[in-house]
């Protein structure tokens, strides 16, 4: 059953919702819908969150869908929109023992991933320069190959 979202409550970089937002994304509350170019000026659309929350959203007519707007807000949970495609980077461990290194890493950096086959998906937040350098060691020794990365 989808989630239905009427109205933009705000801007995510509003000052006024800084407080709010930053409390649930140290719960790991927050969710980013990725809205691609085609449908960005539509005013009804169906689209899953990179958390696989499906959403049915609808605006007003007199609402522009804007890069940052804040569809939801709970104390536990908020939904972002983000103009684009997610990015990720497919990996792709050599063996069992490397698989059970690569799960352990991103794990504990908290990265946000889903499993594809033997691949993992690593959800992009930030430059791919970082990801990769924090599991350089992985990389050099190729224990773990990168398959390809979504920009």
């Amino acid at each position: 059953m989808a989630l239905r979202l009427h109205g933009i409550i705000g801007r995510s970089d509003d000052a006024a919702y800084a407080g709010r937002l930053h409390h649930v994304e140290h719960h790991g509350g927050i969710e980013l819908l990725f809205v691609p170019p085609a449908d960005v000026g539509r005013k009804r659309f169906r689209l899953t969150t990179d958390r696989g929350t499906d959403c049915a959203v609808s605006l007003d007519r007199d609402e522009e869908l804007v890069d940052g707007a804040l569809l939801f807000l709970a104390h536990d949970r908020a939904i972002i929109v983000r103009f684009g495609e997610q990015e990720s980077w497919r990996l792709r461990p050599a063996d069992q023992a490397a698989a059970l290194k690569l799960g352990w890493n991103a794990g504990n950096l908290h990265w946000r991933v889903r499993f594809d086959g033997d691949c993992l998906v690593v959800l992009l937040d930030g430059p791919l320069e970082t990801y990769r350098a924090r599991i350089k060691p992985l990389l050099e020794s190729r224990e773990v190959g990168e398959v390809d990365a979504v920009r």
